[in-house]
């Protein structure tokens, strides 16, 4: 039996309240409530007899109790007898990788540096998920956030993953562009337009994909590369000179002489995850952890809106976490 089932029971079973047993666990409540279920399916009974006002424990929920408390100290107790002597590793900084200054990434790490003082969590600013993961599977970098279902099968297999947020996309546009005076930007509205969405640039072949995947079928065409751009002001220098409009997050950073619109009709999602080397045994990773398990909670970040777009490879990974 999958000991993280018996620790989503007894977590539930000594909160008595869904959410505060999520954010004990550092993970969203969806994900728990699927682990409690599967457990009572494996069980072939109901563990917790649950109304809009109260969770209880069943008389089968009240049976497995014990013996899921003497499995945990056991699994626990083993996994603390081999990571004794990576202990003062275990310590060394964490290096987290937030895409780019300005996203909501940043407030997790805010957080997680409240959470675990004792930690040396270290900020890094790679653009895109696809590099990120290279360099956290070479072991130099620690942790990053994205898209993980754009990520290749053998990539994901040698990483771990925890759903953080739903993030809505934009559009970036200059200021003088046709669409700039729209308080949103409807998506067919971007038809017959080049939207630039990071082509060419190896580091974020994910986020091209997810581009590719919404423009499907709606007349919108990705933009060829561009000259990588490293910085803001490079940045909005080659937008200025190639004025394509620019696939975005609500999000994103503001830049001179463009204006950020979201999208709606659908609104499209970016699904965003936590991301780690598989294996890795960090209390500043708990603390990451439980930071992005606590905003997605206070924020409903993974709460999909009815109008929302996502591809249907995403929502699958979307709804499993390690």
């Amino acid at each position: 039996m999958d000991p993280r089932l018996l620790r989503a029971f007894l977590a539930v079973a000594e909160e008595l309240h869904f959410t505060r047993a999520a954010a004990r666990l550092y993970v969203a409540q969806q994900a728990l409530s699927r682990d409690v279920r599967r457990l009572e399916r494996e069980l072939a009974v109901d563990l917790f007899a649950r109304s809009t006002r109260q969770v209880t424990l069943t008389a089968d929920g009240e049976r497995l109790l014990p013996y899921a408390r003497r499995v945990l100290a056991a699994h626990d107790e083993l996994s603390a007898a081999f990571a004794r002597g990576s202990a003062a590793a275990a310590l060394r900084p964490l290096l987290v990788d937030l895409n780019s200054p300005g996203l909501v990434f940043g407030r997790i790490l805010d957080r997680a540096r409240e959470l675990a003082p004792q930690c040396e969590l270290m900020a890094r600013f790679e653009s895109g998920l696809t590099g990120a993961a290279a360099e956290i599977v070479a072991g130099r970098l620690d942790v990053s956030f994205g898209r993980f279902a754009g990520l290749p099968e053998s990539v994901r297999a040698g990483l771990g993953h925890q759903p953080v947020r739903y993030e809505p996309m934009a559009v970036l546009l200059p200021v003088d562009h046709p669409l700039a005076g729209l308080d949103t930007v409807p998506l067919d509205r971007l038809a017959g337009e080049r939207v630039y969405a990071g082509a060419g640039n190896e580091r974020t072949l994910e986020w091209t994909d997810l581009a590719l995947r919404l423009f499907d079928g709606r007349g919108i065409e990705v933009a060829p590369p561009a000259p990588l751009a490293v910085g803001p002001e490079e940045f909005a220098r080659i937008m200025a000179k190639h004025r394509n409009p620019v696939l975005a997050v609500v999000g994103f950073p503001e830049l001179p002489g463009c204006v950020l619109r979201p999208l709606v009709d659908p609104v499209p999602l970016s699904p965003v995850s936590l991301v780690w080397r598989r294996g890795l045994r960090h209390p500043g990773l708990d603390a990451l952890r439980r930071a992005a398990a606590e905003l997605a909670a206070e924020e409903d970040w993974l709460n999909r809106p009815a109008d929302g777009w996502i591809p249907a490879t995403d929502a699958l990974i979307m709804m499993i976490q390690d």
